[in-house]
């Protein structure tokens, strides 16, 4: 049986974590037998504005973005996205940043001679739908800087019991 964490606390009252509800759900005979929180997974990821796209000068499938994360700082990023635009609102992950989608940790690279500090992603990559045929576009009014989970509502802890 799977619910969320915000809906137990809806049914108890409790202020208690995550980790100390699922030791006493264990301590009272429930097997857990997982705990998914894309919002742990996902806190690196942070909306951001798409400042520039252009053309990237050494390859024709690709565009140099200048990508603002709300800091004030943009950030350059090479994107092979066919819909990476200026204007554009996304999802920027920073180096150091795993992606479950590709099973790696994001490191800043040079592709095709021009320098990569991060990376705006599909679904696919977050593993949040089978959708990998451009990146996130959000609504333009989504809130640069703000993290995505908490965004997108993904930031609410999946329990998994067996119920015997």
């Amino acid at each position: 049986m799977k619910f969320t964490l915000s809906w137990l606390k809806e049914h108890l009252d409790t202020d208690a974590s995550l980790a100390q509800i699922v030791d006493k759900l264990t301590m009272i005979g429930l097997e857990v037998e997982s705990v998914e929180d894309k919002g742990k997974q996902l806190a690196p990821y942070v909306i951001a504005k798409v400042v520039e796209a252009k053309q990237h000068p050494n390859a024709d499938r690709l565009r140099v973005c200048m990508v603002d994360t709300g800091d004030g700082k943009p950030i350059q990023v090479v994107c092979g996205a066919p819909n990476a635009r200026t204007g554009m609102t996304g999802v920027f992950v920073p180096p150091g940043a795993f992606i479950p989608g590709k099973n790696m940790t994001l490191q800043i690279g040079t592709i095709r001679g021009v320098e990569s500090r991060g990376m705006l992603v599909s679904e696919f990559e977050l593993q949040i739908s089978d959708d990998h045929e451009g990146i996130i576009d959000l609504p333009v009014d989504a809130p640069v800087g703000q993290p995505f989970a908490k965004y997108a509502g993904l930031d609410d802890p999946v329990l998994d019991i067996n119920l015997t």
